[in-house]
């Protein structure tokens, strides 16, 4: 008879963003920055290794509210919210809502901070969309823009010492020509920007922000450290989660982990690995090196969790666009089944559900086609979603065990251990692979999916060494 153990669990400290590569530091989250999310009991049965808080099995999907209906509006967006709920998100980011300037329209170009675009209707209706959210059960993120606004932001003329100069002339960040560098030098520009953090929480009660370009070397990790602690601190009762754009194990970033950001990019697993070491090809050798480069990293900046990713805003529009199809060909299908179940936390971008087949200008906030839908990996998302939110070995912070396999061509692993378990393994070859995969977790499987309409419910044994077959450019995905 099994003895039930009660657990406290709580969540973790999550990480920023930043705009630089992959390199490892072993910097840890600093004990002075308070986790403001409360400790959850659960029931757990002896011999499962890993009890989680709820809340470590989630999706994010990246929104651009201009795209994602033909009305461009919170309002038509929050009456798609039980779409993506149903398709098992968990958070939904949503790109800058803010009024844009600097003559090009990007929305990384605000004019004020507090404010929306007038496009996308009012702060009341974005209150409501939030509120829809959280009905559903789901939080909404903001994208913030720490650094800098647009060059005809209502700050230029009403507080020009807000702003980096040159020879008396304001800096253009990077070159570029539509925004001012801010100055956060100016201890009163660092406290305006913190109270507009504050400011969408009691406007529209949103539940976290993802911080663009935190790496700038503008803003100092000081910033960080004093300004997350304090919108995390700000109202009782409300958890502020932080994501960062931007690798956290890259050296060049080690003075931002100890700041409070709880989730950080995944952008050499992704930029460097996936897309650019394997992309189309076969090698599962290559994928395992890029999987376990990426284990290593991780490993130093704990308890930051990874936001991992095969797309996003940025890859899918500039440098000319590139379809998610371009990039990874046939392996799009068992890289997705990858993002859902490898370590960290699973990012969807407008559309991709339906199979990523458009270049999404951002700045003219082209429309979504959701009539023109890749059936097969829309029932990819939702099923390994069900699964992702099914099960504690594909918690964010669970265990994960590389496979020895017989095939140059496949790529398994196992996340967790015990009573619960999950086993994937990917073929990126071009012909069906009959493979050998070891150091398994034994014991009998319950369910099984491959790519199809379901999930299977099954009854199958598995020992510590087992053969698979698997489909060409395909995976499976077992769990118990």
């Amino acid at each position: 008879m099994k003895k039930l153990l009660s657990v406290i669990t709580a969540a973790f400290l999550f990480s920023s963003c930043g705009c630089n590569k992959d390199n490892e530091n072993d910097s840890t989250v600093s004990s002075d920055v308070k986790n403001d999310t409360p400790a959850i009991e659960e029931t757990i049965q002896e011999g499962d290794e890993f009890p989680i808080a709820k809340g470590k099995n989630r999706v994010i999907y990246e929104l651009n509210t201009g795209s994602f209906t033909t009305e461009g509006t919170f309002k038509a967006a929050g009456e798609k919210l039980q779409d993506l709920k149903d398709l098992g998100v968990d958070i939904v980011w949503l790109m800058p809502i803010y009024p844009r300037g600097g003559g090009i329209n990007s929305p990384y170009a605000a004019t004020d901070f507090k404010d929306v675009n007038p496009k996308y209707g009012k702060i009341s209706d974005l209150k409501d969309f939030v509120s829809k959210a959280h009905t559903l059960g789901m939080e909404v993120w903001l994208d913030w823009v720490p650094n800098h606004t647009a060059t005809d932001a209502k700050w230029v003329t009403s507080n020009p010492d807000y702003y980096k100069k040159k020879n008396g002339e304001m800096v253009h960040p990077n070159n570029y020509g539509d925004v001012f560098q801010l100055n956060y030098s100016n201890p009163e520009l660092a406290e305006a920007m913190t109270n507009c953090l504050k400011f969408w929480i009691d406007e529209a009660d949103i539940d976290g922000y993802r911080c663009d370009y935190v790496s700038s070397p503008e803003i100092p990790a000081s910033y960080w450290a004093k300004a997350i602690p304090e919108v995390k601190n700000y109202k009782s009762g409300k958890t502020i989660t932080f994501l960062a754009e931007g690798d956290l194990t890259d050296a060049n970033n080690s003075g931002l982990v100890s700041t409070g950001f709880e989730y950080d990019y995944a952008w050499g697993f992704q930029e460097g690995g996936l897309y650019k070491t394997v992309g189309k090809g076969i090698s599962g050798t290559s994928l395992q090196k890029v999987c376990e480069k990426m284990l290593d990293a991780t490993e130093k900046i704990k308890p930051i969790i990874r936001m991992i990713y095969l797309t996003n805003h940025d890859q899918n529009y500039n440098d000319g666009g590139h379809l998610i199809s371009d990039i990874y060909g046939e392996n799009v299908y068992p890289f997705t089944a990858l993002i859902f179940t490898f370590k960290g936390m699973p990012l969807l971008y407008n559309g991709q559900e339906i199979g990523g087949k458009q270049i999404l200008d951002y700045f003219n906030d082209t429309k979504i086609k959701w009539n023109d839908r890749d059936e097969k990996m829309y029932n990819i998302i939702k099923n390994l979603a069900q699964l992702k939110h099914s099960t504690n070995a594909l918690a964010e912070d669970a265990t994960i065990v590389v496979n020895k396999t017989d095939n140059s061509q496949v790529f398994a692993y196992t996340r967790g251990s015990g009573k619960n378990a999950v086993v994937t393994v990917i073929n990126l070859g071009t012909s069906d692979a009959t493979v050998s995969v070891s150091d398994l977790t034994s014991g009998v499987y319950t369910s099984k999916y491959t790519g199809g309409e379901s999930i299977e419910k099954v009854s199958e044994k598995v020992l510590e060494t087992q053969s698979f077959t698997i489909s060409k450019k395909g995976f499976m995905v077992l769990s118990k």
